[in-house]
């Protein structure tokens, strides 16, 4: 079981992305992703979420909303809690990531990326309304096998 925190981070319409490109044995090579990464021991998800933007982006967070929990069930990678987040406001920076690109872009083009397919249901619901939310997907391989929000 992995613990995982992500984050979008908007400015003037566009999502703060990461094209994973650089990490080697990533299960998210060539997609596009928010920031975020695994837990710490004893780090709370507001503390890793916060941590790991600022070692990917160089910023820091100065508003930001926990807005859902995301279960990634496969049958090729142990089961995942990913802790959802959004955020608008931040100081400091932009610096390059050891793990990929980074690209401010637009919400709109968003969708047009390599994401993956479960990535797609929470973003469309990140956008539609404010309520928490709880969401499990099921992959086989790459392939979106069953989802379901609650």
């Amino acid at each position: 079981m992995r613990l995982t925190t992500l984050c979008y981070i908007e400015r003037d319409g566009a999502y703060l992305m990461l094209h994973r490109t650089k990490k080697k044995n990533d299960q998210s090579s060539g997609k596009w992703l928010g920031v975020g990464g695994k837990f710490e021991d004893g780090e709370s998800p507001e503390e890793c979420m916060l941590r790991e933007v600022r070692e990917e982006t160089g910023l820091t967070l100065t508003s930001y909303e926990f807005r859902g929990i995301v279960t990634f069930v496969s049958d090729c990678w142990e089961t995942e809690y990913m802790h959802l987040f959004t955020a608008s406001e931040y100081e400091g920076e932009l610096c390059g990531c050891d793990e990929g690109v980074l690209e401010w872009v637009p919400i709109e083009k968003v969708y047009e990326l390599s994401l993956w397919e479960g990535d797609r249901l929470f973003l469309k619901r990140l956008q539609k309304n404010r309520d928490f939310f709880s969401l499990k997907v099921v992959y086989e391989g790459d392939r979106l096998a069953d989802w379901k929000f609650f």
